[in-house]
């Protein structure tokens, strides 16, 4: 999964978009699908999702797939701008750094979660301490600079910090900063995977996995008149053709995370309304820099010299994006232009390299990748584009989870071609990637000496051209060292039926409902 100040955006978000895909998405429409309408309330929003949840309590779940629909029955302490993701208030109205280490939060008053136990300091300090300490957290790195919580007044809660950290708005934004009700988690053991209890607009009924997950209105939600839907049922339709389908159907009303290659099927069908946009959804090779042949910084570079990423957008993602030259878009106000000089495609310079490293010729790269049909078209362009440099590439795929795990836990591979879906801070995208003892770092291997005091640099004050100049050095520390070859930012594509509107597309690029209605 903080972006705003964030954004000096020389061209607006349709202007780049009109860039990017050029006349090859005519079925496009305004960001806000039906915004010159009123909205009605009533109606049950069907969506095709394209995985089954791995939990539906935000502390023990992990894949990045469950946010679109942990959002609507989970608020978060914070919000982040769509465009932008800069942090904005939402369970705390305000929020403000006293001292460096000192970030004090204001709650909203009159909330109470979906079983009627009041929202209130006790609640929040209960879900922090539960998030840093509980053994089935996966969100422990997120609060690591949390070093207490207190409840300072009924309304008021202090975190006291190791160090400085002004990503902490942002990251309280996602996962970390989805309430839970104190009462629920007491009852049922600590655990909520399956019976959810949040104090978002959509209220838990039922989950049937891999077939349908059914939530209804709150209407004890304390933003009650904004939200106009009755439910929001999720049909589990892992095959995103057939999820495309249903919406063309009429069975769903909105299908989401479109592969390019369905771009064509949605040009045809009359009835719907195309939604897309940038967001931080990068697809890279992640490198095992632990171990030969990416032990040697030469190698990595001659990788991130070899791939053609203007081809490979074109002919992977039809043009719904843009090339990739660190871990973050051009559209983002952390970006920086200078680093993205660093890589243009130079497959004499890769070759002059390779033979520098020692490498023989038709050297053969153990590479790790997923079984879906995106992936291998990916790998196909890969390996044609290796080639060409004298590298020979050989894949071994199977599920994401598998083959994740296989990489980055087991240590397979020489690397992986996978993706970061991004965070709302990129502090947090960059700590958990190239931090030493990081799950992402697949060698846990040592990082570039100045690169955890430049990450320290990027938390030491909320100031957004401070932050940028340090993510400036964060960068190109990482690309200069070739920690990553990135790839490609792969635009969201979404499918509206004719009844949907006021549904909006965020940087993040997963989905949320906050102010969608149906007409007819």
């Amino acid at each position: 999964m903080t972006k705003e100040n964030q954004y000096k955006r020389g061209l607006s978000r349709r202007d780049a978009l009109a860039l990017a895909t050029g006349s090859a998405v005519s079925a496009l429409v305004g960001f806000d699908a039906g915004a010159q309408s009123t909205p009605k309330r009533g109606g049950v929003l069907k969506v095709s999702a394209n995985a089954n949840p791995s939990s539906l309590d935000p502390a023990t779940g992990g894949a990045g797939s469950d946010h679109t629909m942990l959002f609507p029955m989970y608020d978060t302490l914070m919000e982040w701008d769509y465009e932008t993701l800069k942090p904005k208030p939402g369970l705390a109205e305000s929020w403000r750094f006293s001292d460096p280490q000192t970030l004090v939060l204001a709650l909203r008053k009159g909330v109470t979660f979906h079983d009627g136990t009041q929202f209130d300091a006790e609640a929040v300090k209960f879900n922090l301490d539960r998030c840093k300490t509980e053994p089935r957290s996966n969100l422990k790195a997120d609060l690591a600079t949390v070093a207490s919580v207190e409840a300072t007044g009924p309304m008021e809660v202090t975190l006291k910090l190791s160090q400085p950290d002004a990503a902490l708005p942002g990251i309280l934004s996602d996962r970390a900063g989805m309430m839970v009700s104190p009462t629920a988690l007491k009852a049922n053991g600590g655990a909520l995977d399956r019976k959810p209890v949040g104090a978002g607009a959509y209220t838990f009924v039922s989950w049937t996995d891999n077939e349908r997950l059914i939530m209804k209105r709150n209407d004890k939600y304390w933003r009650a008149n904004e939200r106009y839907l009755d439910g929001i049922e999720f049909a589990i339709i892992p095959e995103l053709a057939t999820g495309l389908r249903s919406v063309i159907a009429g069975q769903n009303d909105v299908a989401y995370s479109i592969p390019a290659r369905q771009k064509p099927v949605i040009q045809r069908a009359k009835n719907l309304t195309v939604v897309t946009g940038p967001t931080v959804y990068c697809i890279q090779i992640y490198y095992n820099w632990a171990r030969p042949p990416f032990d040697d910084i030469r190698i990595r570079k001659a990788l991130n010299f070899a791939i053609d990423r203007d081809m490979f957008v074109k002919a992977t993602l039809d043009g719904v994006g843009e090339p990739a030259y660190m871990n973050l878009p051009s559209k983002h106000w952390a970006y920086d232009p200078e680093v993205a000089k660093l890589y243009s495609y130079d497959p004499d310079k890769a070759r002059a390299l390779l033979k520098e490293a020692n490498l023989p010729q038709n050297f053969g790269l153990e590479l790790i990748g997923y079984t879906d049909q995106d992936s291998i078209r990916r790998e196909e362009i890969i390996i044609e584009q290796l080639a060409k440099v004298g590298l020979k590439a050989k894949f071994t795929n199977g599920s994401i989870a598998e083959m994740s795990a296989a990489f980055l836990k087991d240590k397979k591979g020489d690397g992986l071609l996978s993706a970061w879906t991004g965070r709302p801070d990129p502090s947090l995208t960059y700590a958990l990637m190239y931090s030493k003892d990081s799950y992402f770092n697949a060698g846990r291997a040592d990082v570039p000496a100045e690169l955890p005091e430049a990450l320290k640099q990027t938390r030491l004050t909320e100031n957004i051209d401070e932050r940028r100049k340090a993510f400036a050095k964060v960068q190109r520390l990482v690309m200069e060292n070739a920690l990553v070859c990135p790839i490609a930012f792969q635009f969201e594509l979404d499918a509206l039926g004719p009844r949907v509107k006021g549904f909006k597309p965020n940087l993040l690029g997963k989905p949320k409902y906050d102010g969608v209605w149906l007409e007819g």
